[in-house]
């Protein structure tokens, strides 16, 4: 039925059928379909609309309206003291923005109407900086925040006759400026993405390209794989797009960074795994037909069974309840959803169309071709010794001494395993982008010249109902508070009162973050002894550190969740495929070793090697979702060849020729899906360079100890036992057999 299959997918006529179907849908939904680059929503809310600080947001957006909005900081900064002149050229600007007010801008500080002694109360205590706030509306366009930096940018250019956003900001004589703020912040992290997204593709492209010719020495062989990944994202990007333009999902440019990495590495990947196949059966079948369908046969179910674990692992993230992690369910599955479909129907038709001729100049052939063209050459034919190879040795040597494989890979896994409890995390977005950006530059003369906390103030609401407590003093006691501003009080509700908090370390910090309960403890406190009821309801908190704060939470709750549901997702998926239960216990089990020791090894070259104190928190989840089911894949693959041959053959006997057999193709995949991943640790992005360097570690270790030696080694250990509780019969093992 399989076979009939692969000649319905890649018949003498159908092969055509198939390439030119496929041909057809990439064109109709390429031009009737939005592409998913053109549907990218960069601002969109991470935390849901139940969160505490989204709750405080908009009841200050309603009660507050004034302090709403999302400012864009100017950072004005001469090392050696802002002159007179620096001070006009506020002044022009201000007035400028007055009288021309940008798309969304929000109330400006009159800063154009104050003489210049009250102006320069606004600068901080050593005379070198100037912060001036411009507002703008909640829920703007990350693209039109990009135009009124520009805007602001080129205004302060006009009225200054040079470009003070050229000059270093630590320039002994020159005026600098810089835009920071969640407003620049925000449109940076954007320019980063959208930066990284072509250079990326091309980075990628060439990186696979470079590496299968070097693996295969082939040239059309290389394209073959690139062709059927091409078709893929051709397809997938359309359908991306148009989902997301009717509101189905949210795509933004991370995830499509990422996802591109993700189709080339895996994509590659599946293919070569049925190319492998292919290639094999032309060494022992001279119809390149039956060959085909033969290796279809052999390869169609451990494709489908990987690509479906990975999916559904991928889907898990559904059940997130962060934003950056559910968004990027949808787009990862079904990229390797649709790549699944081409290496089984598109791949198998291009090999049908070129046939042997798909790995010139070394054409795989039969021992009687082989022969013929050697005799036709006056030369003897000499048949080659697999026993030679390097996946035959290694075969050898997990068969004769398991127990010395199995404890060597333990201890070197359980060790760097055990350097991931060092792990530091970090919500600090800015620690994430390069040195030189300039909103990181503006923070950092912030951080110097001013309270820290000034980049994002804290802002507390709060219902007293008439109560006479010192709130402002309560909130000012709270450790790392550097000073608590005047409260405002609310249009409607005279009781209703917002205190800004500002804090004296960076607001994106740990350390701030653990203040925002301290904050809300203390004011409750400071109510309950007013005799205020239900405290729990008359207080709001918000801005950048209670959003990260809240962040914080959910990406908690979803590691709680989402971890264990991938670890039974496939814990199910592996004994419907192997129908045995210890197999499926001893293949997680060596997975989440392998990724313990990743997260260790990876936390020792970040941490030690390139000083980083901590990585992004979002960093575990994302590569155990990736390694967890990636890994699975060789697993799958591997064991699935031994389980064919132990048919055949001794149990041992299928253990090395299964590893031997799939040996090389599995290296080389696990090679490229690392150099993939890898990729990323080139762009200037810390969370993506530390998520590629972690995920390209662990599939290295998949690739090199897990699947050529941890896995077979305790396959072999085990024997029937592995098999449990199926009831299989295996075949007596010889004799004579090298001792353990």
């Amino acid at each position: 039925m399989i076979e009939r299959l692969a000649g319905i997918i890649a018949g003498p006529r159908t092969k055509w059928v198939t390439l030119i179907a496929w041909i057809v849908i990439a064109a109709l939904l390429s031009v009737f379909l939005p592409a998913v680059g053109d549907m990218e929503q960069n601002n969109a809310q991470n935390l849901e609309s139940d969160s505490p600080s989204v709750i405080a947001e908009q009841l200050i957006k309603d009660k507050f309206p004034s302090s709403s909005g999302i400012p864009a900081l100017v950072v004005w900064h001469r090392e050696s003291g802002l002159t007179e002149e620096d001070y006009l050229l506020v002044q022009k600007t201000t007035q400028t923005l007055v009288e021309q007010p940008l798309q969304e801008q929000g109330e400006l500080v009159p800063l154009h109407q104050l003489p210049m002694p009250a102006l320069q109360q606004f600068t901080s205590e050593d005379g070198t900086t100037l912060v001036q706030p411009i507002s703008f509306a909640e829920q703007t366009e990350t693209e039109i925040l990009k135009e009124n930096i520009e805007a602001i940018q080129t205004i302060i250019g006009n009225e200054s006759g040079r470009d003070p956003f050229a000059i270093a900001i630590n320039d002994a004589t020159e005026l600098s400026v810089r835009i920071s703020g969640p407003v620049g912040i925000t449109v940076d992290a954007t320019g980063l993405f959208k930066g990284a997204d072509v250079s990326l593709l091309i980075a990628t492209v060439f990186i696979v390209l470079i590496l299968l010719l070097l693996i295969y020495r082939s040239p059309i062989l290389a394209m073959i794989p690139l062709i059927g990944v091409g078709f893929a994202y051709i397809v997938t990007s359309p359908l991306l797009g148009w989902m997301a333009r009717e509101g189905w999902i949210i795509v933004d440019a991370q995830a499509i960074s990422i996802m591109t990495v993700l189709l080339f590495g895996a994509g590659t990947d599946y293919c070569l795994f049925f190319i492998s196949h292919f290639r094999q059966e032309l060494t022992r079948e001279s119809d390149k037909m039956k060959a085909l369908k033969r290796s279809f046969k052999d390869a169609s179910g451990a494709i489908a069974m990987s690509g479906f674990t990975v999916v559904l692992s991928l889907l898990a993230l559904l059940a997130a309840k962060y934003g950056a992690y559910d968004r990027f369910a949808v787009p990862f599955s079904l990229s390797i959803l649709v790549m699944g479909i081409a290496s089984l129907t598109l791949v198998p038709a291009l090999l049908a169309i070129i046939g042997r001729a798909s790995f010139y100049p070394f054409l795989p052939r039969t021992e009687a071709m082989e022969q013929a063209r050697a005799a036709k050459k006056g030369k003897t034919f000499r048949k080659p010794d697999p026993e030679k190879k390097l996946g035959y040795k290694v075969g050898n040597i997990v068969v004769t001494k398991p127990w010395t494989v199995v404890i060597s890979a333990v201890v070197v896994l359980g060790i760097l395993a055990s350097f991931s409890s060092q792990i530091k995390f970090t919500y600090d977005l800015l620690s994430s982008f390069p040195k030189d950006m300039p909103s990181r530059e503006g923070f950092e003369v912030i951080s110097k010249t001013f309270t820290p906390g000034d980049l994002a103030p804290v802002t507390v609401a709060i219902q007293t109902e008439g109560a006479g407590a010192d709130l402002a003093a309560k909130l000012a006691g709270v450790p790392l508070v550097d000073h608590v501003q005047e409260p405002k009080e609310s249009l409607d509700d005279p009781n209703l009162v917002s205190y800004s908090v500002i804090l004296n370390i960076n607001p994106y910090s740990q350390e701030a973050m653990d203040t925002i309960p301290l904050l809300r403890e203390a004011v409750e406190t400071a109510l309950l002894g007013a005799n205020v009821a239900d405290v729990d309801q008359k207080v709001w908190i918000s801005g950048q550190t209670a959003s990260q704060y809240d962040s914080r939470q959910l990406t908690n709750h979803d590691n709680s969740v989402i971890i264990p549901l991938v670890i039974v997702l496939i814990m199910l998926l592996l004994v419907a495929y192997l129908r045995s239960i210890v197999a499926m216990l001893y293949l997680v089990g060596t997975v989440l070793l392998s990724y313990g020791a990743a997260l260790g090894l990876g936390w020792i070259i970040l941490h030690y090697f390139m000083g980083i104190d901590a990585i992004q928190a979002s960093i575990p989840l994302y590569s155990f979702v990736f390694l967890i089911a990636l890994g699975e894949d060789y697993n799958i693959f591997m064991i699935s060849s031994i389980w064919q041959k132990r048919k055949t053959m001794p149990l041992k006997q299928a253990i090395k020729e299964g590893v031997g057999e799939t040996g090389g193709v599995i290296t080389s995949a696990g090679l490229i899906l690392a150099a993939t991943f890898s990729v990323l640790a080139t762009l200037p992005i810390q969370v993506l360079v530390q998520f590629g360097l972690i995920t390209a570690i662990g599939v290295l270790m998949d690739t090199f100890i897990v699947r050529p030696f941890l896995v077979p080694a305790i396959t072999a250990l085990l024997g029937k036992k592995a098999f449990w509780p199926a009831k299989v019969e295996l075949i007596e093992e010889p004799k004579l057999r090298a001792r353990n």
